[in-house]
């Protein structure tokens, strides 16, 4: 049996990250933190090295793109996943050049969360999902 995954929430609103928690938790993650904004993402980052992180594009503080560049920076293996309303490109883009491995637009199901999140977790990192025998 593999050790349980680890993930970092971040988002600024409550609700949401109580949503996320609850997703990941029925999926079966270990969810070791949550954060309300960038800088407090990359402190819990730092101490709890998850094996995954959620960010919000759009928070107080420091923006996503900007925590993701903070943390790809303390880790270049970091696997960071955007969540966002917008679903600009030229953000889309920017998050990618980030380092964000993948996203999700909001209103998301716990299907997209968790396809989501593995998908991120277990490629590699060209980003090509290891084939599955079917």
């Amino acid at each position: 049996m593999s050790m349980t995954k680890t993930i970092l929430v971040v988002d600024d609103i409550a609700f949401v990250r109580k949503t996320l928690t609850e997703i990941f938790t029925e999926g079966h993650y270990e969810v070791i933190g949550q954060a309300a904004d960038g800088k407090e993402a990359i402190e819990l980052f730092t101490k709890l090295k998850p094996d995954l992180v959620t960010l919000d594009l759009v928070m107080p503080k420091m923006s996503g793109i900007e925590a993701a560049r903070q943390i790809i920076k303390t880790d270049p293996h970091a696997k960071l996943i955007m969540i966002t309303a917008m679903a600009q490109e030229n953000l889309v883009m920017e998050a990618i050049n980030a380092g964000i491995r993948d996203y999700i637009l909001k209103p998301f199901t716990a299907q997209d969360i968790l396809r989501t999140a593995e998908r991120a977790l277990f490629s590699d990192v060209a980003g090509n999902t290891r084939a599955r025998s079917s």
